[in-house]
């Protein structure tokens, strides 16, 4: 057997995310409400018996991982390919800031993923650049004899575009998947050599 299930963790909530403010590479903690977060999420996602866990090296995402590393008894591996979308000259703003700035711009990156905000990069972006990890992962658990668990850690923008294309959804229905809650994750199930959505927006 090999790769069978994946499950894909937001991080917790950091400040930025109570603002409404725009993160994208930007580094953030997690703040008291995050944390909490991820100490209730940790043990429900350990329950998954994964065998990898992999995360995005930007803090928020990192501290996150780490609860569940404790948890499930893991070492995580950090992966800059799975940090959150860059959004370019819109970090750090809210989302009224930005609509003042750039008057449309908002509508256009929520409907159409392949359209990047100035400076930064679009979902279709993100994908190319984190599908490969499941691909790795993949690879890495080829020669097991059982079901195998790989559990990623990483950002919202990341694991929508993640879990679209490797559905192999077209691009126009890529916005289809309501944004996922701070420590929520998705669960994607392997049958017949075909990924299929087990389940969205789960959480503690």
């Amino acid at each position: 057997m090999s790769l069978h299930r994946l499950v894909l963790a937001r991080h917790g909530r950091t400040l930025w995310n109570a603002e409404s403010r725009m993160q994208g590479r930007l580094d953030p903690d997690l703040d008291e409400v995050g944390r909490a977060q991820a100490l209730a999420a940790a043990p429900l996602l350990a329950a998954y018996e994964p065998a990898l866990l992999v995360a995005s090296d930007q803090v928020r995402a990192w501290r996150t991982a780490e609860a569940v590393a404790k948890e499930a008894a893991l070492v995580p591996r950090p992966e800059p390919r799975l940090r959150e979308t860059s959004l370019g000259d819109w970090e750090g703003l809210t989302g009224a800031e930005v609509e003042a700035g750039w008057p449309g711009g908002l509508a256009s990156w929520g409907s159409d993923p392949e359209w990047a905000p100035p400076g930064g990069e679009s979902r279709v972006a993100v994908a190319e650049r984190a599908v490969p990890v499941l691909a790795e992962l993949d690879d890495e658990l080829a020669d097991t004899d059982e079901r195998q668990t790989a559990m990623v850690v990483a950002h919202g923008g990341t694991i929508s575009a993640l879990t679209a294309a490797t559905l192999g959804w077209p691009v126009s229905a890529w916005h289809s998947l309501s944004p996922l809650h701070n420590c929520a994750w998705a669960i994607l199930e392997r049958r017949f050599d075909r990924w299929r959505l087990r389940a969205w927006g789960l959480a503690a």
